[in-house]
């Protein structure tokens, strides 16, 4: 099983940089589990508040392999309505034995808490990979129970701006602290993603960053 996790699309620059690499990515790497064009699933943080519309996991399926997919939002410095621990543990309940690997993707602020999740999943996730801040880490690996990890990802979008904001604009909020209208840049659009192998229980054996330019 070969799983590529693209870090978070930024603007239109962001979506044509991933038109742009996708394929040839696809190519070389034979990822399984690509989304296909007639069926869109969408998941949203399974920490919101219960009644909220969507779901926070899903199963998808590909050759006879089914991959369950798990969000979460942190609660350092945004609003999940609740621990994204206890949210993720019961949505590994509710997946129970209907998927055959589990992708989780914890978007957070803060470093801490995207490294305490993965290991709070290793041995129960085929990955958790963290998102949100839009700077790839240096950290990726496989955790000793077979979880492959990253504090973040990373951007598909504009590395000329300000984590993918014009960097005029952003700098000028920083240098008068007024409120400015961001804008996305569309200077250096760079795809940001993590390719992930596991074996067929499921256990993560080797990650791979992809920090890959785009070619426009």
């Amino acid at each position: 099983m070969k799983l590529l996790f693209v870090g978070d699309v930024v603007g239109g620059i962001g979506r044509r940089t991933l038109a742009s690499l996708l394929p040839g990515i696809r190519d070389a790497h034979q990822p399984d589990y690509e989304l296909l064009d007639r069926e869109e699933r969408i998941v949203r943080p399974a920490n919101y508040p219960k009644g909220s519309p969507g779901r926070g996991h899903t199963v998808v399926e590909r050759d006879g392999v089914r991959l369950g997919v798990v969000n979460l939002l942190g609660l350092v410095f945004l609003q999940a309505a609740r621990s994204p621990f206890s949210a993720v543990d019961a949505a590994l309940a509710e997946l129970g034995d209907r998927a055959d690997a589990i992708l989780v993707d914890m978007h957070g602020e803060a470093t801490s808490e995207k490294v305490a999740m993965g290991w709070h999943l290793d041995g129960r996730a085929t990955a958790c990979v963290g998102t949100h801040t839009h700077v790839p880490t240096a950290d990726a690996r496989v955790l000793p129970g077979g979880t492959a990890y990253i504090t973040d990802v990373g951007m598909t979008g504009p590395r000329g701006g300000v984590i993918g904001v014009k960097r005029e604009l952003a700098l000028e909020r920083f240098l008068t602290f007024t409120n400015v209208r961001f804008e996305t840049s569309d200077e250096d659009p760079w795809l940001n993603a993590l390719l992930v192998d596991a074996d067929s229980e499921g256990c993560a054996i080797a990650v791979e960053q992809l920090l890959m330019p785009a070619e426009m």
